[in-house]
């Protein structure tokens, strides 16, 4: 699996994470035999880089890297003041018809304590098909910029369901007859969260970078299927 670069310099990589590949070998996915990003990275560039923020295995898009292990803390203090602007899309079940502010904690799965955690949820498009999905004889689907202002654990995925509006293949957190259909009806089988844009103030040269990163086939097919424009 060839990992795509989005930028490289003397301190920092940034790429664009494919969909169901771990950041790196953890407690909880000790479980998961497959290769990590990490180890794809090493793989394919020979030297070893180390995260400064995370997404999960599941989720897809824009993610930093620092290349020697003493700058890392420099780069995460951008995260923990909030100094990074973070968008996401996501296509979730039901109408989303106006901008939500979604402040509700979120359990941190280490501590069991729960955190503040902020999302705003900005509509893009929604459509009604003519699938019935259980217990309805049509699915509704809208398609969201999710803007987190904090980085809590599953953070998106948990404020989604919150305010009823799962995300489509969140086979944790979501809906199981919505995720069913698209298995059946489109082949899709994988979570529709993608960090699509990264925009932080350089800590070593101070530049103001902004990355994006492209969507993976399963959305592709998708824009198509829902005849919705892709965003990019």
């Amino acid at each position: 699996m060839q990992i795509k670069i989005l930028f490289e310099d003397e301190w920092l990589l940034v790429i664009n994470k494919p969909n169901n590949v771990l950041m790196h070998q953890s407690y909880y996915a000790r479980n998961i035999k497959e290769p990590t990003l990490i180890q794809l990275l090493k793989e394919q560039t020979g030297a070893t880089y180390y995260p400064i923020h995370r997404l999960d295995r599941k989720t897809s898009g824009v993610v930093a890297l620092a290349k020697r292990r003493e700058d890392v803390a420099s780069f995460q203090e951008m995260f923990t003041s909030k100094d990074v602007n973070k968008v996401y899309i996501g296509l979730v079940r039901g109408f989303v018809t106006e901008e939500k502010i979604i402040d509700s904690p979120v359990k941190n799965p280490d501590t069991k304590v729960y955190k503040d955690a902020l999302t705003t949820c900005i509509p893009l498009n929604s459509i009604e098909r003519d699938i019935p999905v259980h217990p309805y004889q049509k699915s509704r689907y809208s398609l969201d910029h999710l803007k987190p202002d904090t980085g809590r654990m599953h953070q998106l995925r948990i404020h989604m369901n919150k305010v009823s509006y799962p995300l489509v293949g969140d086979y944790k957190y979501g809906d199981r007859f919505h995720n069913r259909m698209f298995e059946k009806e489109f082949n899709c089988h994988n979570l529709f969260l993608h960090a699509l844009k990264l925009k932080f103030k350089h800590p070593k040269t101070q530049d103001l970078l902004e990355f994006t990163a492209q969507f993976p086939a399963d959305w592709s097919k998708i824009f198509n299927e829902l005849n919705w424009k892709n965003p990019l």
